[in-house]
């Protein structure tokens, strides 16, 4: 347990910690926790639920992520990539449901760090990810549509296609005042930066837009008329749980835990390379589990860390836990003290926000290099990217990871075969001294169930055309049972037709395999050596005997 949960926290602070730090760590923790406020409310009610359970989630699991995560500067919170799956979850079994998949999929997380899975980020495909990640900023765009336009739509239907033909059939009801304010907002956002570099572009939208709203009093909706006050308390909120109905949530659970699992690592790896240090991924995958538990408990949403506001905390000069731990505090203090003033943020400016960061989501860049590339990545790609916008994320992730793997066997699989060892122009054997009736062939890459029936085809066919046939098998790194089934079938078939296989230079793994298979008794011991010249001495031994009959 010792080794495989190391917060940064408890760990950085041996060294020494300097004042000056400090003083960097609060800055950026504030500021971190001013970036945060309009995007914990945007994403919460995005996700369909109320501001407040996204300030939540962003106080208490963000805390939590930096006393307990493996990573110096990430910064924990709700974030754009879960809002799917949370409004998903809302729709099908309410509030409550969504609970206590968080609090499962906490549990999930932490199993995942005690079984050190920590480096499931590299088994994740990059045109995965960048298909999901590109298909959440879709569907995020397109949830915003109606605050930004202000259209006066009292349900938005939730499939893609059905919420936008809801927009098209609303567009005659379109508020200028609300698409000012969108508009507004998006600019300041985007452009804000090059006059104001330290204080975040979406806060300064928030508080223009929202002064401007109340000064000239105009008609557009805000937290306050749609949500209600916000509230001045943070306490712990139990859902109403029914044991036989646990099962349920196990399948939304484990979407949540795959999905944070996938972000909180990929945003602790940008974070490494900003910073040049090294993240504890098994320590990181407990904490955020402990983070999602406790969120859960007060009655907060999925977290998981947050790259946006992870790469604001380090430009900002934040190098420590203790950055992370000011952002949550700053968030708290304005829950209880100016809680009043966020009910006036009008939603068409938190829609604004909320394209900006579909925007820097999309990775269109990322998209369109895939493209261009291999046609397996653009399966991949194109397959999680429609599956998750049109169907359902965990559908998309589920298809995604197994069209993936199975696109990646074929193409091991055409990579493999076998070939006729003379024809290898960087073999170094001579093999012109062999005698007649003696051919070489060697096979390249894994001997596994995808190009088991080709080895199998292939080596039939080279065996009517010689007496004895060596097998080169140094390239072979393993062979699996359908491998073990058809190289059966092979040397019963070569036997047959009265041809010897002599096996060349085979792995140390390779040859226990065969050797459980007792393959060594059907094709004799002798006859699997341990390099090439070992095999040609005992093809040439085994030729003298067939002349002498």
């Amino acid at each position: 347990m010792n080794t495989i949960f190391k917060p940064k926290f408890f760990s950085l602070f041996r060294g020494g910690y300097s004042r000056s730090q400090l003083q960097n760590d609060v800055l950026a923790g504030i500021i971190v926790g001013i970036v945060a406020l309009p995007l914990a409310i945007a994403f919460a009610i995005a996700s369909g639920v109320s501001p407040e359970r996204g300030l939540i989630t962003a106080i208490v699991a963000g805390f939590l992520v930096s006393v307990l995560g493996g990573s110096r500067v990430q910064i924990g919170g709700p974030t754009g990539a879960f809002v799917v799956i949370v409004f998903g979850i809302i729709e099908q079994y309410g509030i409550d449901g969504l609970i206590i998949s968080t609090f499962m999929a906490g549990i999930f997380l932490i199993a995942f760090g005690l079984l050190r899975l920590g480096t499931i980020i590299k088994f994740i495909p990059h045109p995965l990810i960048v298909g999901f990640t590109s298909g959440i900023a879709v569907i995020i765009f397109s949830t915003q549509i109606k605050e930004f336009f202000g259209l006066d739509i009292a349900v938005v239907p939730s499939g893609f296609i059905e919420k936008w033909g809801a927009y098209f059939s609303n567009l005659n009801s379109v508020n200028l005042w609300a698409l000012a304010i969108a508009a507004g907002a998006v600019l300041i956002s985007v452009h804000s930066k090059r006059i104001i570099k330290r204080i975040p572009g979406s806060f300064i939208a928030i508080i223009l837009m929202t002064v401007l709203a109340m000064v000239l009093k105009l008609p557009v909706s805000t937290i306050g008329s749609v949500y209600g006050d916000l509230p001045t308390t943070i306490s712990i909120s139990l859902p109403h749980i029914e044991l036989g109905s646990l099962s349920q949530y196990v399948a939304p659970a484990f979407t949540i835990a795959l999905l944070g699992a996938i972000e909180s690592l990929l945003s602790a790896v940008v974070a490494d390379g900003m910073i040049g240090g090294n993240h504890r991924s098994n320590t990181e995958l407990i904490g955020q589990g402990i983070a999602n538990v406790a969120s859960s408990l007060f009655g907060g949403i999925p977290a998981t860390g947050a790259i946006a506001r992870t790469a604001t905390n380090v430009k900002n000069g934040g190098r420590t836990p203790v950055a992370g731990i000011v952002h949550a505090i700053t968030l708290l203090l304005i829950v209880l003290f100016f809680g009043k003033w966020a009910i006036q943020i009008p939603l068409a400016c938190l829609a604004g926000i909320l394209v900006v960061v579909a925007y820097n989501m999309s990775e269109w860049r990322s998209f369109y290099s895939i493209v261009k590339g291999s046609r397996y990545d653009i399966a991949v790609l194109l397959a999680t990217f429609f599956l998750t916008v049109l169907v359902d994320l965990t559908v998309a992730i589920q298809i995604g990871m197994v069209l993936a793997a199975l696109l990646f066997m074929q193409r091991i699989a055409n990579a493999s075969h076998v070939v006729a060892a003379d024809s290898d122009i960087d073999a170094l054997e001579d093999y012109s001294d062999l005698p007649k009736g003696v051919e070489v062939y060697e096979i390249k890459g894994p001997f596994f169930f995808a190009a088991a029936q080709k080895y199998k085809e292939t080596l039939k066919s080279f065996g009517k055309k010689s007496d004895i046939l060596i097998l080169r098998m140094r390239f072979v790194p393993f062979i699996d049972a359908t491998g073990i089934h058809n190289f059966k079938d092979t040397i019963k078939y070569l036997k047959s037709i009265n041809v010897k296989l002599i096996l060349s230079g085979v792995q140390p793994e390779v040859k226990l395999e065969l050797e459980k298979a007792r393959i060594d008794f059907l094709i004799g011991r002798n006859n699997i050596c341990s390099s090439y010249i070992e095999a040609k001495e005992v093809a040439i031994k085994s030729m003298e005997e067939i002349v002498k009959k």
